[in-house]
Order: structure tokens, then sequence, then C-alpha cells
């Protein structure tokens, strides 16, 4: 049994690694300088690059996390200081509902809430799209990491005279910011590869995106839109953003862990 773990484990690393190396020999020929400083090309030219796909990205998710992550944490602390038995139940049991909803739902219900509105796509109709789905993760996280904090320390501030609030967001709360940090985190990662709500909502952009109510290029749509068009160029510039993409969501959840592993030992000092 320990042999058979054993490849099982290296069989799951290998996965990992013959993907990463996959991606890097198909897109290294366009993952350069231009690739991450230029606008695309127009269709028919080679070269170019997307740097405003990587620039979108990091928008979407930005207001994404701006929506999701307060509105999760908020519901989590209250999930898992305030609420009773019975509600908790029917709250925790719409969230993994909402968790399990397909992410090309979301993007229709973002289109039809924010979009048909305004009569248009917009990095905003987006990032409330990937914020709706970031939300029920951040409820879950902040949830179980808050009632993993001892129930000592809140009684050894109630007992100094804290109001049940206080003791909620000064003590609970930073004893418990490691795994908050992590789970948002891991979080991130999740949304950053999502395409289909950003195909309903944000759409995609070949220029500079002006504030937030603008289409957007995204890297995501951006692969899917390379990947079936007919020019090989684009194809390799789809390889390179891939590539990208698994880089940044690997190194999120890399941070992540090593965020999760260093807080008991820094709680301890």
């Amino acid at each position: 049994m320990l042999s058979l773990s054993g490849v099982c484990t290296v069989f799951i690393i290998g996965i990992l690694f013959f993907i990463l190396g996959y991606l890097l020999f198909h897109g290294a020929k366009s993952l350069d300088w231009n690739f991450f400083t230029k606008l695309p090309k127009p269709s028919g030219e080679t070269g170019g690059g997307m740097a405003n796909a990587i620039v979108g990205s990091g928008k979407v998710i930005l207001l994404a996390t701006c929506i999701g992550v307060p509105i999760g944490f908020l519901a989590g602390v209250y999930l898992a200081e305030y609420s009773g038995k019975v509600f908790a139940f029917v709250i925790r049991y719409t969230v993994d509902l909402l968790n399990g909803v397909p992410s090309i739902v979301i993007g229709i219900f973002a289109y039809a809430m924010v979009v048909k509105p305004m009569r248009h796509f917009s990095t905003l109709a987006g990032g409330v799209a990937l914020g709706i789905m970031m939300i029920p993760i951040a409820v879950r996280t902040t949830e179980e990491f808050l009632r993993a904090v001892p129930v000592s320390m809140r009684e050894g501030a109630m007992a100094l005279g804290a109001t049940k609030a206080k003791t909620i967001f000064t003590v609970v709360v930073p004893a418990a910011i490691s795994g908050l940090t992590s789970g948002m985190m891991l979080n991130l990662a999740r949304v950053a590869g999502e395409t289909a709500p950003l195909l309903f909502t944000a759409l995609g952009n070949m220029f500079w995106s002006r504030g937030w109510l603008e289409p957007i290029a995204t890297l995501p749509v951006m692969i899917y839109n390379y990947a079936i068009s007919p020019e090989e160029d684009l194809h390799q510039q789809a390889w390179a953003a891939g590539f990208v993409l698994l880089t940044l969501v690997l190194m999120i959840n890399v941070t992540a862990r090593m965020v999760i592993s260093r807080g008991p030992a820094a709680s301890r000092r």
C-alpha cells in the first residue's frame, strides 16, 4: 500500500508538470516581452501581445474580490458566531447549493441583471459574475477558520469586559487571519480561470478598456477566442497565455499553502 500510494502521488505530480511543460513547449515562441506589453495584432498579422487581457483580468478579479470577499466574510462571521442551529443549517445548505451552480448559469444571471439593464457589456458585469462565484467559498472558509479558534480566547476577552463584536474583530479574526487570507487567495485562484461568465458579461476588447463600464479583454476569453481561430500564430499565443494563467494560479495556490503552514507556527511565537 505504501508503494501504491507513492506511485499515485508521483503520477499526480507528473500530470501537473506535464501540463506545465506542454504549455511552455507550445507557447514559448510567443512568450516574450511583447506578449506582456503589446496589444493584439489585427487578424492576419503576426506578433502582438496580450497586455490588455492581463490588465483586464486583474481589473475584473479586483472588482470581484471587492464584491465577493466582504459579503462572504461577514456572512461567515455571522454563521460562526451568531446564528442558531436551524438557521445556520439553512444558510449553509443554500451556500453549498450556490457553490454548485454551474458558472455559465451565473454568467447568464449576471447578463440578465447587469448587462441587459445597462445595454452593454462591461468590466462591472464581469466583476459581479465572478464576485457571486466567490461568495460561497468565502462564507465557508471564514466560518471554518473562525470556528477553529479556541473558545478560551473568546472567554478570556469577554471576561476582560469586551463586547462580543469587539471580541470577534479584535481577538478571533486576528487569530484566524492566516487561514482567512489563504482561503481568500484560493478563492481568487478558483475564479481566475473562469471563462463562461465573462463571455456573457465582459465579452472582450482588442484595445485598452477605460474605466469599468466598457467591454474588457481577459486572459481566459482571449485563450478561448485564439484557440478556435484558424491562424497558427494565434494558437501559439493561446498556448503562451494558458501557461501564464496556469503559472499565476499555481503561484497563488503555493503562496496560500505557505501562509496556512506558517500560521500556527506564527501564533505559537
